[in-house]
């Protein structure tokens, strides 16, 4: 995005009149982590909460990647190994490469998926850019983990999955964004007790045990910006996301150690990373 802060319409000229819905002064973190994947879809003001982090942790940009292909990979072990055709990602983000259908339906093209964001602009941008293959669906709707009911109830998510069989729920660098005080586990439990027996919980999570220091300069630069959130150990994630769940090998471990490529070759440090990840199957 230029200082001008645009709207870029696929396809078309940049749209200076953003949508009274989109507050483009405030940041937001879909829009701060586009940023760090090196996206366009970000305004000033998630430029400037960017910078603040980068400042304390200057590897956040390594850490915004391996969270990314640790998506990538669960999809795929979902979709090749487990058998899963349904996916209800929340807190999906903006549209970026390999993105949940697009990895999901490369190898089974019958694969249907509901995109969930609280971002005007993940919306907009996911129903013009994120084309399904037509043997397949894709659904997007907006809305907010904390109200689990609405999410479900959506004749969009009923329409597009089958309550009847497996749906792997996404919750990928979302948790960190829901303190204690806003019921992250009440809203869990809704949407896990939803799923039928077989399906799979696929969650990371940001911590401060690696690097103490600096994220808890990343911590402040949120909180400057209003975004509230909370770090968590691997213990409490573990504890918050996967109680009654089967962890998938190798249970709960950094991203970037979560069954890499081999391809990948060397790998970042705990200290650079700083989030977990992990996938849960439900009995």
């Amino acid at each position: 995005m230029t200082d001008a802060d645009e709207v870029r319409v696929p396809g078309g000229q940049p749209d200076t009149h953003v949508p009274p819905s989109i507050d483009t002064t405030r940041p937001h973190p879909a829009r701060i982590y586009d940023y760090f994947l090196g996206g366009k879809d970000n305004f000033a003001a998630d430029r400037e909460t960017a910078a603040k982090v980068l400042e304390s942790w200057g590897a956040v940009r390594t850490a915004a990647r391996e969270n990314r292909a640790f998506l990538g990979r669960t999809v795929r072990y979902l979709v090749a190994e487990a058998g899963v055709t349904q996916f209800l990602d929340i807190g999906a983000g903006l549209p970026s490469a390999d993105n949940v259908h697009e990895v999901a339906q490369a190898l089974n093209p019958e694969s249907h998926v509901v995109y969930v964001d609280n971002d005007p602009i993940v919306l907009a941008h996911a129903r013009a850019l994120l084309a399904s293959d037509p043997r397949g669906a894709c659904a997007y709707l907006d809305a907010d983990m904390r109200e689990p009911e609405k999410i479900l109830a959506d004749p969009a998510t009923r329409s597009t999955l089958d309550f009847g069989k497996p749906i792997a729920l996404m919750l990928v660098a979302l948790l960190h964004f829901i303190p204690d005080e806003d019921e992250p586990r009440r809203a869990l439990r809704t949407l896990i007790d939803a799923l039928p027996s077989g399906s799979y919980v696929t969650a990371s999570h940001a911590t401060d045990e690696h690097n103490p220091e600096g994220l808890e300069g990343t911590g402040r630069a949120y909180h400057e910006a209003r975004v509230r959130g909370a770090l968590r150990t691997s213990a409490e994630f573990a504890d918050l996301v996967f109680p009654g769940l089967e962890l998938v090998d190798p249970g709960v471990v950094l991203v970037s150690e979560w069954r890499p490529d081999a391809a990948d070759g060397l790998r970042p440090l705990p200290s650079e990373v700083n989030i977990y990840g992990a996938v849960g199957r439900k009995p």
